[in-house]
């Protein structure tokens, strides 16, 4: 590819990550509803979509469960031990290289639940959080979604925290798909087996072809 395609690109991603940190800034009791709308719209039109270009013009929107208050959640942070985790990506790139942060403890449907916050070693500080859930494969994407990942600036209005405080709010109604559910082109890192829960998150998105 000549530079100057390489370098449309370079700052392409830049866009699609200011656009997508400014939806995860959105407020307001319409808040949801314009998120998802927002969403749509990058989707559908940004030249870093994860949708393929020839499907973009067909493209009919994300799909999600309703907003449900109850998947926001108080939730305690524990500091982790720091030892690191490689997670396959099953792409080009190989696998890519985490530190375990801490673990997120809070309750779902009543059910005790914890979730290891990793740290990308080749970024500076960024948290990632992948999860599966018992929907997993059914009503969502097999592989699982993301809670948040701060790298990304996907954490603005999932994490909720308290500077000081080990005690943070996150909030499961953004949980998302990773780029390989919308197409083979994308490898994505994927939760660890110690990111699986065995309760039904029922809010986030779904399968992308639900």
């Amino acid at each position: 590819m000549a530079a100057d395609g390489q370098g449309r690109q370079l700052f392409d991603l830049v866009d699609w990550r200011r656009r997508v940190g400014d939806l995860y800034r959105t407020s307001g009791p319409d808040a949801i509803p314009r998120f998802r709308q927002g969403r749509d719209e990058l989707f559908r039109s940004h030249a870093q979509s994860p949708i393929e270009a020839d499907q973009r013009s067909s493209f009919a929107g994300l799909h999600y469960f309703p907003h449900d208050p109850a998947y926001r959640v108080e939730a305690r942070f524990e500091p982790g031990e720091g030892s690191e985790l490689l997670i396959d990506t099953g792409g080009e790139d190989g696998a890519v290289r985490y530190r375990r942060a801490g673990t997120l403890m809070f309750r779902l449907h009543g059910e005790g639940c914890r979730l290891t916050i990793l740290s990308l070693v080749q970024y500076a500080g960024g948290l990632f959080v992948p999860f599966r859930d018992a929907t997993s494969g059914r009503e969502t994407y097999g592989g699982g979604r993301y809670l948040f990942d701060t790298a990304k600036d996907t954490d603005g209005l999932v994490l909720e925290i308290t500077p000081g405080s080990s005690d943070v709010v996150i909030d499961f109604n953004y949980a998302y798909n990773a780029s390989c559910a919308y197409s083979p082109r994308w490898a994505c890192p994927l939760a660890p087996p110690e990111n699986f829960l065995t309760v039904p998150v029922r809010a986030g998105e779904l399968t992308y072809k639900s």
